[in-house]
């Protein structure tokens, strides 16, 4: 299995700037600016996945629905 790059403390960073609203986020010695929230959202998903905190289906659930043509007797 490949070593993680990312570290729970990265991750908890940049969740607590999504919530608060900054593009900016601090954790250690080190700072980053992101170029928006779409790109904040798409790197904490990297970082989630790479941690094993996703179920790995992601996605959408969608209900679908279907008539039953066939007669029953």
């Amino acid at each position: 299995m490949p070593e993680t790059t990312f570290t729970q403390e990265q991750f908890d960073a940049l969740s607590k700037a999504i919530a608060q609203g900054t593009l900016v986020v601090e954790y250690g010695d080190k700072k980053v600016t992101y170029r928006s929230l779409t790109e904040m959202l798409r790197i904490r998903s990297l970082i989630a996945g790479e941690l094993g905190l996703t179920s790995g289906r992601g996605g959408r659930k969608v209900a679908t629905f279907s008539k039953d043509w066939g007669c029953r007797g």
